[in-house]
């Protein structure tokens, strides 16, 4: 049964051009990301070395956007991953439990991904009023996992964290309305973005040092397990901060000529995005000594590393101006991040793979809302979690339940349907489809204390798997098709 019709739900509006679909890719990707994560990956590389990391991310980004890109021209319609993954591993066998088990991912990491914009955006807030950081209870819970081990989280209740959970309520608020409006307000939240980043590059390169920028520790290229190791924590960072330039893939209903746009929305965001990273990060550390931004990395507190730096560069006034643009940024990241993911367990539900409610378009300005006020519910849950372990869940969670999957899968695909229609094909096929692979399982495995997000998203795995196989039992849907005697 189409769901769509029983709700007599009127069709999406493909009212999204290529320049709106770029400008929310980029305020998706740039986000408070790069403002907050340069102290971590300074830290975890021990020294301005640590833009390899930057460097190595948006190569794995590109790669993994072709794979987005080809898949995103060849089946555009909302809902990404999830209407990518029942395609290819077969839509009425084990396709049915892949594309569940991503949407089961999604009710983790979508939360934790919006959820890390709106703490980000707190601890800027902090530079403003300090006392948000002041901690009225720290929370540790530990459980015992047969066959897993040991499962950790830890919880924080701050003023802060309320800042945050404020974020998430006022995104939804603004995401209830049409799409073609809330294009026009993309734009307008991009320029803040453009201005913000703008503005910090010129600060740098006007006050900047290349013996401080440059200032490498001994042994900084040395070939070591420790090098490795630090370039697996900081590529899984620089993984978190190139992430969004596949948004426009969750949206493909709502824009226009999808097979042009798509790739071209994705392939302009990423380079312009790694370029003025790279730019920003340089030019921060030529005016800020990496020692002092580690230390910060260390403490995992006084992230505001933008703050320090235009307070360094021009004084007070210019800190507190930027303090706001930056808060700015990661508003328009939260905006575009619950915007992109709304549309996913909508279309899974439209297929019959989720709870029917989220299937639910408003009568009026014709959007999922049903599954817009659900995500912002559980992100608002996930603030009270430390920023650093948000981060290392949500991509973890993701590349093990989604990234992987996937990128094999475009190769499957080729293989099965090598007549389906592919506006735009791969670049170098399969070369980026396996670099992206192989970039993923060194994240996963290449880092210091891996197994503790690991262990987590097998669990979650392993959940995922008793809901669909209980679900699919009673449905007596694939693996338990009944057959004619």
């Amino acid at each position: 049964m189409n769901i769509n019709e029983d709700f007599n739900s009127p069709p999406l509006i493909r009212g999204m051009g290529l320049g709106s679909a770029t400008a929310l890719n980029m305020i998706d990707m740039i986000g408070v990301g790069p403002f907050i994560t340069l102290p971590l990956i300074v830290s975890a590389m021990g020294g301005p070395q640590a833009m390899l990391g930057w460097v190595v991310g948006a190569l794995l980004a590109v790669c993994d956007g072709l794979v987005w890109a080809e898949l995103g021209a060849a089946m555009p319609g909302s809902g990404g991953s999830y209407r990518y993954l029942k395609e290819i591993y077969g839509p009425r066998g084990l396709g049915r439990l892949v594309s569940f088990l991503f949407i089961w991912q999604l009710s983790f990491s979508a939360p934790l991904s919006i959820a890390s914009g709106s703490l980000g955006l707190a601890q800027y807030a902090a530079y403003y009023w300090p006392g948000l950081e002041h901690r009225y209870a720290v929370l540790n819970g530990i459980a015992e996992i047969p066959l897993l081990g040991h499962l950790e989280v830890s919880a924080l209740v701050m003023p802060g964290t309320f800042v945050a959970i404020g974020t998430c309520a006022l995104v939804v608020l603004l995401l209830y309305r049409r799409i073609t409006v809330i294009g026009q307000l993309s734009k307008l939240l991009w320029v803040g973005v453009m201005g913000t980043m703008g503005w910090i590059i010129f600060a740098g390169v006007t006050h900047f040092h290349a013996q401080q920028a440059f200032d490498f520790p001994p042994g900084a290229f040395t070939l070591s397990s420790s090098f490795f190791q630090g370039m697996g924590a900081a590529l899984l960072i620089s993984a978190y901060d190139y992430w969004g330039y596949y948004n426009v893939c969750f949206l493909g209903d709502e824009v226009k000529e999808p097979g042009k746009n798509i790739p071209r929305a994705m392939l302009l965001s990423i380079a312009i995005v790694a370029c003025l990273y790279l730019v920003m990060n340089i030019s921060i550390l030529g005016v800020v000594p990496w020692r002092e931004v580690a230390e910060a990395g260390h403490a995992n507190s006084k992230l505001y590393v933008v703050s320090v730096f235009m307070e360094r560069a021009y004084g007070p006034w210019a800190a507190r101006l930027v303090t706001g643009m930056v808060m700015w940024t990661a508003f328009a990241s939260v905006f575009s991040l619950m915007l992109g993911y709304s549309r996913v367990p909508y279309a899974a539900a439209l297929d019959g793979n989720y709870f029917r409610a989220f299937a639910r378009v408003h009568p009026k300005h014709r959007f999922p809302y049903v599954s817009l006020l659900a995500l912002g519910g559980v992100a608002a849950l996930f603030c009270f979690l430390r920023l650093a372990d948000v981060i290392a869940a949500l991509v973890v969670i993701r590349i093990l339940l989604q990234f992987l999957v996937q990128a094999v899968g475009v190769i499957v695909l080729r293989v099965k349907r090598p007549d389906l229609p592919r506006p735009f094909r791969m670049w170098l096929y399969p070369v980026p489809a396996l670099m992206a692979t192989a970039g993923f399982v060194f994240i996963l495995f290449g880092r210091k204390n891996f197994g503790k997000e690991l262990r987590l998203a097998v669990f979650i795995l392993i959940l995922g798997l008793i809901v669909y196989l209980v679900r699919a039992w009673r449905e007596q849907e694939w693996p338990f098709v009944r057959t004619a005697a």
